[in-house]
Protein backbone atom coordinates (compact mmCIF):
# COMPACT_ATOMS: atom_id res chain seq x y z
CA UNK A 1 0.00 0.00 0.00
CA UNK A 2 1.17 3.61 -1.10
CA UNK A 3 0.62 6.52 0.74
CA UNK A 4 1.41 10.18 -0.20
CA UNK A 5 0.77 13.30 1.87
CA UNK A 6 1.03 16.67 0.75
CA UNK A 7 2.57 19.87 2.51
CA UNK A 8 3.53 23.59 2.60
CA UNK A 9 0.35 24.83 0.86
CA UNK A 10 -1.17 28.19 2.54
CA UNK A 11 -1.85 31.65 1.82
CA UNK A 12 0.47 33.86 -0.31
CA UNK A 13 0.46 37.01 -1.87
CA UNK A 14 -0.39 37.27 -5.76
CA UNK A 15 3.54 37.51 -6.75
CA UNK A 16 4.52 35.26 -4.38
CA UNK A 17 6.12 32.06 -3.95
CA UNK A 18 5.12 28.63 -2.38
CA UNK A 19 7.16 24.69 -2.38
CA UNK A 20 4.47 21.64 -2.08
CA UNK A 21 6.20 18.74 -0.98
CA UNK A 22 4.45 15.59 -1.24
CA UNK A 23 6.16 12.49 0.92
CA UNK A 24 5.21 8.78 -0.06
CA UNK A 25 5.45 5.62 1.94
CA UNK A 26 6.84 2.54 0.33
CA UNK A 27 10.18 1.19 -0.98
CA UNK A 28 8.49 1.96 -4.71
CA UNK A 29 8.67 5.32 -4.96
CA UNK A 30 11.38 5.35 -7.56
CA UNK A 31 9.96 2.90 -10.03
CA UNK A 32 7.62 5.55 -11.07
CA UNK A 33 6.64 8.49 -12.41
CA UNK A 34 4.79 10.96 -10.33
CA UNK A 35 2.52 14.38 -10.63
CA UNK A 36 0.88 17.21 -9.25
CA UNK A 37 -2.72 18.08 -10.22
CA UNK A 38 -4.91 20.73 -8.72
CA UNK A 39 -8.30 21.49 -8.19
CA UNK A 40 -10.35 25.09 -7.91
CA UNK A 41 -13.58 25.63 -6.28
CA UNK A 42 -16.22 24.65 -8.51
CA UNK A 43 -14.07 22.99 -11.37
CA UNK A 44 -12.83 20.30 -12.61
CA UNK A 45 -9.15 18.24 -11.45
CA UNK A 46 -6.79 19.53 -13.74
CA UNK A 47 -3.39 18.10 -14.44
CA UNK A 48 -0.57 20.66 -13.23
CA UNK A 49 2.93 18.58 -13.85
CA UNK A 50 4.47 15.38 -13.72
CA UNK A 51 8.21 13.90 -13.58
CA UNK A 52 10.16 10.82 -14.69
CA UNK A 53 11.15 8.31 -12.44
CA UNK A 54 14.68 9.04 -12.29
CA UNK A 55 13.86 13.06 -12.65
CA UNK A 56 15.02 13.43 -15.84
CA UNK A 57 11.85 14.46 -17.79
CA UNK A 58 9.16 17.16 -16.77
CA UNK A 59 6.10 18.02 -18.01
CA UNK A 60 3.93 20.95 -17.23
CA UNK A 61 0.47 22.51 -18.29
CA UNK A 62 1.48 25.53 -19.95
CA UNK A 63 -0.94 27.61 -17.21
CA UNK A 64 1.84 26.88 -15.16
CA UNK A 65 5.01 26.51 -17.68
CA UNK A 66 7.50 28.99 -16.50
CA UNK A 67 6.46 29.45 -13.09
CA UNK A 68 6.43 26.48 -11.30
CA UNK A 69 8.99 23.58 -11.31
CA UNK A 70 8.68 19.75 -9.92
CA UNK A 71 11.20 17.89 -8.72
CA UNK A 72 12.14 14.86 -6.74
CA UNK A 73 14.66 13.15 -4.18
CA UNK A 74 14.14 9.52 -4.46
CA UNK A 75 16.50 8.74 -1.71
CA UNK A 76 13.86 10.95 0.63
CA UNK A 77 10.49 9.45 -1.13
CA UNK A 78 9.79 12.99 -1.74
CA UNK A 79 8.39 15.14 -4.77
CA UNK A 80 8.37 18.31 -5.01
CA UNK A 81 6.63 21.17 -6.70
CA UNK A 82 8.47 24.85 -6.66
CA UNK A 83 5.38 27.57 -7.69
CA UNK A 84 6.68 31.13 -8.36
CA UNK A 85 4.74 34.33 -9.43
CA UNK A 86 1.73 33.16 -7.86
CA UNK A 87 -1.72 34.10 -9.40
CA UNK A 88 -5.29 34.04 -8.21
CA UNK A 89 -6.30 31.75 -10.64
CA UNK A 90 -3.54 29.19 -8.85
CA UNK A 91 -5.63 28.83 -5.94
CA UNK A 92 -7.09 25.19 -5.66
CA UNK A 93 -6.51 22.20 -3.51
CA UNK A 94 -3.30 20.59 -5.20
CA UNK A 95 -2.50 16.62 -4.77
CA UNK A 96 -0.01 14.63 -5.51
CA UNK A 97 -0.54 11.02 -7.82
CA UNK A 98 1.29 8.35 -8.47
CA UNK A 99 1.34 8.00 -12.27
CA UNK A 100 0.55 4.10 -13.35
CA UNK A 101 0.53 4.46 -16.97
CA UNK A 102 -1.16 6.22 -19.90
CA UNK A 103 -3.90 8.49 -18.25
CA UNK A 104 -3.58 6.47 -14.77
CA UNK A 105 -3.21 7.45 -11.64
CA UNK A 106 -3.65 4.56 -8.92
CA UNK A 107 -2.49 6.47 -5.62
CA UNK A 108 -3.50 10.04 -4.30
CA UNK A 109 -2.56 11.93 -1.35
CA UNK A 110 -5.41 14.12 0.46
CA UNK A 111 -3.86 17.75 -1.02
CA UNK A 112 -3.22 20.58 0.52
CA UNK A 113 -4.34 24.08 0.13
CA UNK A 114 -2.95 26.90 -1.85
CA UNK A 115 -4.81 30.32 -1.81
CA UNK A 116 -3.32 33.31 -3.95
CA UNK A 117 -4.47 36.33 -2.71
CA UNK A 118 -5.02 39.43 -5.33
Amino acid sequence: QVQLAESGGGLVQAGGSLRLSCAASGRTFSSYDMGWFRQAPGKEREFVARISWHGYNTYYADSVKGRFTISRDNAKNTMYLQMNSLKPEDTAIYYCARHRGGQLYDYWGQGTQVTVSS
